[in-house]
């Protein structure tokens, strides 16, 4: 056999319903606990990579949060007498060999050397489900358990919470949205959009209950986000259009900088948070 080939470096994005796993990364040595890493991982065994494969995750989400699409580089290296992999045939092979039916691989794309995943994502977009006029977390539908926050209200008052998330937007220290142990170095990020809009009728509702349920997304997106700075983001918000917080408090909430403040300490539920997106510069889009 061969002493092996040159590494080909592929970025590949998948996604996963978060429900199952102790977020996106592996968790190592550790009994009952394990990541979506762990599993792609497991897959990636199977390629006779002459080097161990290892993912590089884009974006990190916690436990019960889901992904529509995240993304990570990884490199095989196989024996000097056979090709590389193509996209088509990698993402085809880590599928077969998935074994937890939760992960879905998207796509792959070859890439060079120097590129990192995490490092040279453009944007991140997060989703933030939510439903209101549920009373109970038992009248929510099955199929919506564990996928969106479930509030007691019957209503959001949209307009105060679109006129907060003004305050948001742009280049601001976000420290009061951030949850102790972040690794940034920095807590000054960019916010380019933050939006609040009602959602269709969710097809999983039996129309004797469409009338008491309604459903609303909420996104954000920024180039880089901190520790739990959506689920922070998405609990004031919410607490605005419940009538807990006017718009003017959001502002004096980041101006103060404090993360344990009254307001912004609360985060919101690890399950109605979706990584929409990652971008990279001319890789195309996925969502």
């Amino acid at each position: 056999m061969g002493a092996g080939s040159v590494p080909a470096r592929y970025l590949v994005y998948f996604q996963y319903l978060g429900t199952d796993f102790n977020g996106v990364a592996a968790v190592r040595g550790v009994q009952r606990a394990v990541g979506v890493q762990n599993y792609l991982e497991e897959a990636a065994e199977r390629l006779n990579s002459v080097m161990p494969v290892k993912f590089t995750i884009s974006s990190r989400t916690d436990a019960g949060v889901h992904a529509l699409s995240n993304a990570a580089h990884l490199d095989i290296q196989r024996r000097s007498d056979l090709p590389p992999f193509s996209p088509e045939v990698l993402t085809e092979a880590l599928n077969t060999h998935l074994k937890h039916p939760a992960i879905r691989v998207l796509q792959a794309f070859r890439v060079p050397s120097h590129f990192h995943a995490r490092h040279a994502a453009i944007s991140r977009t997060y989703l933030y489900r939510l439903a209101t006029g549920c009373p109970r977390p038992d009248r929510l539908p099955v199929f919506e358990r564990n996928r969106c926050w479930a509030l007691q209200a019957h209503c959001l008052d949209v307009a105060a919470m679109q006129e907060a998330a003004q305050h948001l937007l742009g280049t601001h220290d976000f420290s009061a949205f951030q949850s102790a142990g972040s690794p940034a170095s920095s807590p000054v990020r960019t916010l380019r959009r933050a939006s609040v809009s009602p959602d269709p009728t969710s097809p999983f509702v039996l129309p004797e209950e469409s009338r008491q349920l309604q459903f609303w997304s909420m996104e954000f997106e920024s180039q880089s986000f901190l520790y739990k700075q959506v689920r922070r983001m998405t609990a004031v918000l919410v607490a605005v259009g419940l009538g807990a917080l006017m718009p003017a408090q959001v502002k004096a909430i980041l101006e103060s900088r404090d993360p344990l403040g009254k307001h912004q300490s609360r985060v919101a539920p690890a399950h109605g948070l979706f990584l929409k997106s990652v971008l990279y510069e001319g890789l195309g889009k996925r969502k």
